[in-house]
């Protein structure tokens, strides 16, 4: 003490007394990890107290302090699971390749404008889009969200979108056998099918009732090219020829590449999800609502959904658009001003789709967007 300087507060971030210990428990850290396993602190608590009994160290308590410090010194933290992107196939180059080699052909020998090329995709929701993380008082021992309990309860929105920024009516199939009977908003269509899913018979009335009467679709007069994904309801012989009959090309992403492919996933659907959830929130804190006899809040009619949706789904700006499907390689002239005027509204309009206002940043928690679409859980 009497060695030390008078400017001197404190001792803190001295070097570790046991720096062999502190090698081994790292070291196993770092395989823990690499197999995917999860490590908490206590883990490595007992892991040292191990480690230390092997070494015949006999002054090592191995505390909460003593972790801490091991942390901080280690550069290690506790972090939050991240979702699990698609894996891309180990050939992802040679077939990233073969698609875009596929449309620019396709695109040049038909003289397709890009008025006349489309993206279709399916978006899985539920009726509750609560966040996992909140403001609260420091030390408060339970952190709970209020939702009406439907986070599961789920149905599917289909988007289209044309690479001159033109959105198509979305499609809404709810999980339910009959149609709901309440007063729908004008703009979207609304189907009903057990799984609450795209199949064929729902993707051949897409067809008919929103991809052929899209601008200048009806008459079939302009060829055109529709870019959709590997799901099976897309690859029947039934839809192939529908999409025959009505003057397009149908243009199949590669599996595992609709993150680099399709322009809905790369800066479309991001975009909606964040203006839905948003609109669930304002519901949720300003709303009407309406209880049981035992007092559980029921949750949003069917009409009050599909209003979020068309809502939602008039704010993704064309440039928005234009953009996703020039980052997908599918366009890549420059379009004129005209088309890229941003009658919309939408505030990320200067900056990259995936960029996001810091307001509406902490409404989109990190769920399914980044995953590969496995089905719906089922109901209880």
């Amino acid at each position: 003490m009497r060695q030390v300087k008078k400017t001197k507060l404190s001792f803190r971030g001295n070097k570790a007394r046991w720096p062999q210990l502190e090698d081994k428990i790292e070291q196993w850290v770092i395989e823990q990890r690499t197999a995917g396993r999860s490590v908490s602190t206590v883990s490595i608590r007992l892991k040292a107290t191990a480690i230390a009994r092997d070494m015949e160290i006999n002054d090592f308590r191995g505390g909460p302090s003593w972790c801490f410090r091991f942390k901080k010194r280690r550069n290690l933290s506790i972090r939050t699971r991240t979702t699990i992107s698609q894996q891309l196939p180990k050939d992802y180059e040679e077939k990233l390749a073969i698609f875009h080699t596929y449309c620019k052909n396709k695109i040049n020998e038909k003289k397709i404008r890009p008025e006349h090329i489309t993206n279709m995709d399916e978006v899985p929701l539920t009726f509750d889009i609560p966040v996992n993380r909140t403001v609260e008082k420091t030390g408060t021992s339970t952190v709970s969200i209020r939702t009406t309990g439907n986070e599961k309860s789920s149905f599917t929105v289909v988007l289209g979108c044309q690479a001159n920024g033109q959105k198509l009516p979305p499609m809404v199939i709810f999980k339910r056998k009959t149609l709901p009977k309440e007063k729908f908003p004008v703009g979207v269509i609304i189907k009903a099918n057990p799984k609450g899913w795209m199949d064929e018979e729902k993707m051949s009335e897409w067809l008919r009732e929103v991809y052929v009467k899209r601008p200048d679709g009806f008459f079939h007069k302009s060829p055109s090219l529709l870019i959709c994904d590997s799901m099976r309801a897309h690859l029947t012989d039934t839809v192939k020829t529908q999409v025959k009959k009505t003057n397009s090309v149908l243009a199949i992403i590669p599996g595992g590449l609709t993150k680099q492919l399709q322009p809905l996933d790369i800066g479309v659907n991001r975009l909606f999800k964040v203006k839905l959830r948003a609109a669930w929130e304002h519901w949720m804190t300003e709303g009407e609502h309406t209880f049981t006899k035992t007092g559980r809040q029921r949750r949003a009619s069917y009409a009050t959904i599909c209003q979020w949706i068309v809502d939602a789904w008039s704010k993704v700006s064309v440039s928005s658009v234009i953009r996703a499907f020039r980052k997908a390689g599918i366009i890549t002239e420059q379009l004129s001003n005209s088309n890229e005027t941003d009658s919309d509204n939408d505030e990320n309009d200067e900056r990259d789709p995936g960029v996001l206002d810091a307001e509406i940043a902490q409404l989109l928690n990190s769920d399914t967007e980044d995953e590969e679409f496995d089905g719906f859980a089922v109901e209880e």
